[in-house]
């Protein structure tokens, strides 16, 4: 569906990467809510016709993506791979959101 779009096969990795996190339960879920908030955010905003509404989704997508940061923070877990994905994933979702108010 996304295959060519990088911004959403990262969030897509970020997701599958923070099942293997290790947190409580109630930390864990919000992880995976925040995960899952991006990849569906980044795809609705792929999906809207005019730059500003793209704009609004992927702002959101953002914002649970610096959710995700803070959790994995929270883990300690340094040698992460999902750390990683994560600032890649916060990088590209910045780029995106400056494009569609350019």
């Amino acid at each position: 569906m996304f295959k060519d779009f990088r911004t959403y096969q990262l969030a897509v990795t970020l997701y599958r990467q923070t099942a293997a996190v290790k947190l409580p339960a109630y930390l864990r879920d919000q992880l995976r809510r925040a995960a899952a908030s991006a990849v569906l955010n980044i795809a609705e905003g792929a999906g809207r016709s005019s730059r500003s509404d793209q704009a609004r989704f992927f702002d959101i997508a953002f914002a649970s993506t610096k959710e995700v940061q803070a959790a994995l923070e929270l883990a300690d877990d340094a040698g992460s791979p999902a750390i990683k994905t994560a600032d890649h994933l916060a990088a590209s979702l910045y780029r995106l959101r400056q494009k569609c108010r350019a």
